[in-house]
Parts: structure tokens; sequence; C-alpha cells
């Protein structure tokens, strides 16, 4: 069944199919049992088969005005929230999203059941779960631009964690394209003339708002910008192509390999930041005394989760629905000075 003919599905339909009445349909779907409810097992098995056969899913809003408030928020993750290399990424959205839905006195559900098609979770499944949320948040580096248009089209209570191309979709994000942009012509004020970048192979929007910042504060000045793509997986590949090129400043998107280069530089007898300046776009939340103080953007994602689940809230609310401007915005992101920015010295400049 196509995209545009499970959306025409109607709960009319579901009855038709299941040989039964609009109002068993209603019931089934919104979970009611108790005195005065009496549906017999088959026919509830019968019914939730063919919602699940034709890809139904309910409107939210539907259930609302139905009297079906859980005060129950949804999260799905298109990637696996909780292995290590997520921790960084994740742990900070996660403990704001808690404590937002702790202020509302909300619940929150994982959606943990999707199935993972090409490496990817998908939304849209065979045993979609949405319903039993009164709105989801979704979060991601990647989402998939279909499945959010989808949610735009069936009118889906959802918001975005970090901005996102698709029109209509609500988030709040991170302006990670400004703040880039002015942390590289802060360096090239202070004589930086030949800038490396090691940067996430990835098409999600942060992503490429990082690259665009960095290519934003280097436009108009005389300074020479390389890229490559790394993972982290290949220091020495990494170090060789750093090297190569001989940047008096190294941008690593990633702080993981921010600090496994800097180690690499001091090996090879740099002096950071005077012979080589190496700065970070993002910050670790497991920052220790002993660690780097790199010269980094610092993304606040504890209240980025914070201030998506309140968005989400007023999207479910009948008084205080936001407004055109307020379903997409984003925050600043601080940069903290850190000590891996200097001058180049007179060698490096040479």
């Amino acid at each position: 069944m196509s995209r545009t003919e499970t959306r025409r599905v109607t709960q009319r339909q579901i009855a038709q199919l299941a040989g039964v009445s609009q109002a068993t349909v209603s019931l089934v779907l919104n979970g009611r049992t108790g005195e005065g409810v009496r549906i017999p097992e088959e026919t509830r098995e019968r019914v939730q088969r063919v919602i699940e056969e034709t890809n139904y899913v309910a409107d939210p809003s539907a259930r609302r005005l139905a009297g079906v408030d859980n005060r129950i928020l949804g999260v799905f993750t298109y990637e696996p929230a909780f292995p290590t290399r997520s921790l960084d990424f994740y742990t900070p959205l996660l403990n704001g999203i808690e404590a937002g839905a702790e202020k509302l006195g909300s619940d929150l559900l994982l959606f943990t059941s999707t199935p993972v098609t090409n490496g990817r979770r998908r939304l849209f499944h065979e045993r979609n779960r949405l319903r039993l949320a009164d709105g989801v948040l979704l979060l991601g580096v990647e989402m998939d631009p279909s499945e959010l248009a989808r949610l735009v089209e069936e009118q889906f209570r959802v918001v975005a964690v970090g901005r996102r191309d698709t029109p209509a979709i609500p988030y709040v994000g991170i302006d990670y394209t400004a703040a880039t942009a002015e942390l590289v012509r802060r360096a090239i004020a202070m004589g930086h003339s030949r800038i490396f970048y090691l940067r996430i192979d990835s098409e999600g929007e942060s992503v490429r708002d990082r690259f665009d910042g960095v290519r934003k504060g280097v436009v108009g000045t005389s300074a020479v910008l390389a890229d490559r793509i790394s993972d982290g997986g290949s220091l020495e590949a990494d170090w060789a192509a750093v090297t190569n090129f001989e940047p008096t400043l190294l941008i690593a998107e990633s702080p993981d390999v921010a600090e496994a280069l800097h180690e690499r530089a001091i090996e090879d007898g740099y002096s950071v930041p005077g012979d080589l300046s190496i700065i970070t776009l993002a910050s670790s939340p497991r920052l220790s005394p002993g660690d780097v103080n790199f010269t980094r953007l610092n993304p606040p994602r504890t209240e980025l989760g914070e201030r998506s689940v309140n968005l989400l809230a007023r999207l479910l609310s009948d008084e205080d629905y936001p407004s055109e401007s307020e379903l997409r915005t984003l925050m600043p992101c601080p940069i903290v000075d850190g000590a891996t920015l200097s001058a180049p010295t007179q060698e490096a400049r040479a």
C-alpha cells in the first residue's frame, strides 16, 4: 500500500474491513476497557489485525478531542541512543528531555521496536505504536525527509530535535553555522592562513551547517582551506593528511578526533597552540580536569532537549499554541575560548 493510500484509510474503512461498527474501532484504538465496555477478544484481535495490515495511524488531535490524553511523550531516535559512541551526543539531550517532562508532569515512552533498514531505524512500519503517545520527540543526526513529510501531512504532534530542511516540521535546533563561522574568523584574525578541516561523513543538517560555517568563515579572506572526512578510525592517515598540508590551524569536528590528533602532534614535537592550533566543533560531557582544554563550540544540548519538550507541550496545548515563528527556532551556540588557539609562531607562519 502506498503512502497516499495509507493516509486515506479511515476508521470507517477499518470498521468495514473488520465487520464491526466504527464505535468498536474507536474503542479498540483508544484502549477503552472497563464497565460498560465489552468487546470480545476475538473481535478486538480482528480489528487490531486490520489496523496493522492497513498501516492505519490514528490522528493524535482526534484522540485528544476524544478525551485520550495520557500525558505521555514519545521519544524516537533514528540511531541507537545507548552504545558508548552515542553517549556524548544523546546523554545531555536525554537529560534535558527528562527534566522538561518532569516539570510538565509527563512520562516518557522510548520507541525501541522499530525495524532497522539499511542501518537506519524506520519511523513508520506495520506495528507502528506512535499513537500510544500524545506527541513525539525525534532525535538523530540524520532523519528520513520522507518520514518527516508524512508526519506533517498526517498532522502528527512532533518536534524534531535539531534543525531540519523538511518544510513545516517543527524543530528546536542550534545555530552551528553562525558559531562556526565566528570561531574560524577569530582564528584568521589571529593570523592563521592555512586551515585543515577533519569533518564527519554525514548529510545530517547539523553536520552540513558546521561545514557551511567553516566555509563562510574563510570566504573573503586569503586563508586556504582543505578538508578531509574522518571517523577517527584512521589516525595515522588523518595525521599524514594534516602534516602534508602543513596547516597552522586544525579543525576537528569530533572532540575524540581532536584529542587523538592533539596527542599525536605532541608526540611529533609540535607545540600546541604555537606550531599548530587545534579547535573542535563540539564538546564532550565527560571532561575531567586532566583533559585538554580545547578551544571549542559548546552546544547547549541539555537546554536543547528541555526546550524541545516545551515546544511539544505547546503543540499539545489548546491555550498556548506556538506562533508560526516559534515552530522552527535556533538557539545560539556558545564558544569556549580554551587553550588550544593562539596566533601562530613565526616558524609556523613560514
